[in-house]
């Protein structure tokens, strides 16, 4: 059973879905915006390899620093340009070959997005990114997100990005069945403002993709249906409630536990629950800190840390910087994004930093049934 926001979204600003914005309306004609999406930390997969009926699954969180920005204006061609503008290009190529549809005349500027390969998710955001850019440039509305990520090749194995793109916040997903375009969103919740994520990364060190990540996947040993009990029941009736009553301490538990948990799975490529004997030690300082909720989005190799709030985030931050001994980390501080992709537009169409969110809200957003909550991200698989 779908379960959706469990208390509203906190917000700063009025917002006004795109959907309802008329195509006559002033920020449509300036064909001039930035379009801004989160990064994505992943926790780990509920399952992949063998004969079980979902296959990737999981869950994972949105985030807003560092993100992904992108500048939209009118051009005489279309162009992309800044950080991976290679990478944004075959994307629009992508979508284009995908609806038989030629590129506007527009250059898009990505003005700011994390490294990739870090475990952050970059490539599905930006491509998405792109996407959604290019329907609204179109005066057309978002596709459903089964449509968008495959417009741009996303979501072939996790969707937490995908739906993460479009709402923000907490994202828990059940895994791709035979026939589905895309794994099902099975909750999606607000995490508390004050809540904040150290995201860590030893400088000059990616992790895996492309094909050398399909070659893992070939390799690793399918995920037992006990495995993935385990993650689901840790993820239900731990992890997601504490989320839902803003439960700080059993959160950071449950994020941990689950973590360790999937990693293990990797463990035949990465070494252990973590990828290399780095992370693993980078991982027992933190928790030797005292911070429990630690683990490695991803493939890594960026390692979260949540804390409770910015001053304590910050005060983490410091000591880690100046202790660790194995060389340079890239520390940054990172807030929960409940958002999801926005553009920024003004009264009269220029951009003025007041969000407006991407339009699949009111179509993923479920209810909440107080009965369901057992039920999140389905049965437990037999063994």
């Amino acid at each position: 059973m779908m379960i959706g926001r469990l208390f509203p979204t906190r917000r700063s600003h009025p917002l006004e879905p795109l959907d309802s914005i008329p195509a006559s309306t002033p920020h449509r004609a300036a064909r001039r915006w930035t379009l801004r999406a989160p990064s994505r930390v992943h926790f780990g997969l509920l399952s992949f390899g063998g004969e079980s009926e979902r296959r990737f699954g999981g869950v994972g969180v949105m985030i807003g620093d560092p993100g992904i920005e992108c500048e939209w204006e009118e051009w005489d061609r279309f162009a992309t340009a800044g950080e991976h503008a290679e990478r944004a290009a075959n994307a629009a190529r992508a979508w284009s070959a995908f609806h038989a549809s030629p590129l506007p005349r527009a250059r898009v500027t990505v003005v700011r997005a994390p490294p990739e390969h870090v475990g952050l998710g970059v490539g599905t955001q930006l491509s998405l990114s792109i996407a959604a850019g290019l329907h609204r440039w179109r005066n057309e509305p978002i596709p459903p997100p089964g449509i968008l990520a495959r417009s741009v090749g996303r979501g072939l194995r996790s969707a937490v990005g995908v739906h993460g793109f479009l709402e923000g916040g907490l994202i828990a997903e059940r895994g791709r069945a035979a026939g589905d375009d895309l794994s099902p969103l099975d909750c999606r919740l607000d995490l508390p403002e004050s809540w904040r994520i150290l995201l860590l990364r030893p400088i000059g060190v990616s992790g895996l993709s492309g094909e050398a990540e399909r070659e893992a996947f070939r390799v690793m040993p399918a995920v037992s249906a006990d495995v993935t009990g385990r993650l689901i029941d840790e993820a239900r009736m731990r992890m997601i409630p504490a989320a839902a009553r803003g439960d700080f301490d059993a959160f950071s538990a449950g994020v941990y536990a689950y973590g360790r948990t999937a990693g293990g799975c990797f463990a035949a490529v990465q070494g252990g629950p973590y990828n290399g004997e780095r992370i693993a030690r980078l991982v027992s300082t933190i928790r030797a800190m005292g911070i429990s909720g630690v683990g490695q989005t991803s493939w890594g190799p960026t390692v979260f840390a949540w804390l409770p709030d910015p001053r304590t985030a910050e005060l983490a931050a410091q000591e880690l910087r100046a202790s660790d001994p194995e060389g340079p980390l890239d520390i940054q501080v990172a807030r929960v994004d409940n958002l999801g992709a926005a553009i920024d537009v003004g009264p009269s169409g220029a951009p003025c930093g007041s969000r407006t969110t991407c339009p699949r809200a009111a179509r993923l957003i479920r209810e909440h049934h107080p009965a369901a909550q057992a039920d999140t991200l389905g049965p437990r698989p037999e063994p």
